[in-house]
């Protein structure tokens, strides 16, 4: 079993900054890509960045240049660097963490105000 902590949420003026952190803690063996996910209300949830093991990386095309996805594998940490926020990046920010088997975090609200 693996659980997932997302941290750094809150809230933000349009053109500021946050850095979204997801601990992973049990089972860490088992851990193989990592990334972000998230949910505005009344839309599906979406792939924001993702992360394999390897370092390979993919980002939603509404995020790339303004976020930055990295990992630190000895603090089995993955972190989300978003930057220039918009108020349509408001959302429920999720980290997951799949590979044998598929693991979610319980969210961290991110609000941009404009």
């Amino acid at each position: 079993q693996v659980q997932l902590v997302e941290s750094g949420g809150g809230l933000v003026q349009a053109g500021g900054s946050l850095r979204l952190s997801c601990a992973a803690s049990g089972s860490i063996s088992v851990i193989n890509n990592m990334g972000w996910y998230r949910q505005a209300p009344g839309k599906q949830r979406e792939l924001v960045a993702a992360i394999t093991s390897s370092g390979n990386l993919n980002y939603a095309d509404s995020v790339k240049g303004r976020f930055t996805i990295s990992r630190d594998n000895a603090k089995n940490t993955v972190y989300l660097q978003m930057s220039s926020l918009k108020p349509e990046d408001t959302a429920v920010y999720y980290c997951r963490s799949w590979g044998i088997n598929d693991y979610w975090g319980q969210g961290t609200q991110v609000t941009v105000s404009s």
